[in-house]
């Protein structure tokens, strides 16, 4: 009989956004199976139920939480104080803990969770299909392999070497997505005021999206040398080019200005998450 993987049981606490996604990626990926999942959840969402269906246990009695060997924060970043206070006394010292908070440190999240070994993780929601991206940092192996154990079979990982990357990494990755559907709902409106029908515009704009970041992805070539085979010199794409990569108010400095925000909004995000309880 083979020996049990050194990171399950899992115990996921929060099943909202992102540990839904996450549920939902396991599910269809069998990253980790139903049966080795515990999930704690206020709200029970859509894929916490479908999780307990093919065999999760949800919202297990105090005592079983001790069996889990990692424990997935799924939360968010101000709750950190009060979960830890609730979870920490019956957890096993040798669980490791996974932490998704935005703009929490390794440090905070370990010492609130009596320094157990802690890996961070900032995943896109795409890891509900299995077509995630998720930068992870830990300085415990350990920890580390745990992190991919939970995140190798619904997402592209990228280890990072210093934590100080990580707010650039989820300004970039875990925030690109809502970039790129906002890109896509402009793209639609521009077409409406171009002419065209609702639904004709919908259906262009979404299709040529997912269609050049497949192409994109299964090239794997550099996007400025596709973007140059699309547009040939002094073409109508070309035209339009001059106006998307203004030096001044084109992508590039549009982006540059959207990253800084993100990342300066994570900034006051963990400086509240660090502030101790009114007492």
């Amino acid at each position: 009989m083979a020996e049990r993987p050194a990171h399950l049981p899992v115990l996921l606490i929060g099943a909202g956004r992102l540990g839904g996604a996450l549920l939902d990626g396991w599910g269809l990926t069998a990253g980790v199976a139903a049966y080795e999942t515990m999930m704690r959840a206020r709200t029970v969402s859509g894929p916490a139920r479908a999780a307990a269906e093919r065999g999760a246990t949800l919202n297990p009695p105090d005592p079983d939480l001790l069996a889990a060997r990692t424990v997935v924060i799924a939360v968010k970043p101000m709750a950190l104080g009060e979960v830890a206070m609730a979870y920490a006394p019956l957890l096993s010292p040798h669980a490791v803990i996974v932490s998704l908070l935005v703009g929490v440190s390794l440090a905070d999240v370990s010492r609130a969770f009596g320094g157990r070994p802690t890996v961070r993780v900032m995943p896109t929601t795409g890891i509900a299909i299995g077509r995630g991206t998720a930068s992870l940092y830990a300085t415990d192996a350990a920890a580390l392999a745990a992190g991919h154990a939970m995140f190798d079979s619904v997402a592209v990982t990228v280890d990072l070497g210093n934590e100080a990357l990580m707010p650039a990494a989820a300004a970039v990755s875990g925030s690109g997505p809502a970039y790129l559907f906002a890109f896509v709902e402009a793209l639609e409106a521009a077409a409406r005021d171009a002419g065209l029908p609702e639904e004709a515009a919908r259906t262009l704009a979404r299709a040529t999206i997912t269609g050049a970041a497949a192409h994109l992805h299964a090239l794997g070539a550099d996007p400025a040398d596709l973007r140059r085979q699309v547009a040939s010199p002094g073409g109508t794409t070309e035209a339009a080019l001059k106006v998307l990569m203004d030096e001044v108010t084109g992508f590039a400095p549009l982006l540059r200005r959207a990253i800084a925000a993100n990342i300066s909004r994570g900034a006051e995000i963990a400086a509240a998450a660090a502030k101790p309880p009114a007492s």
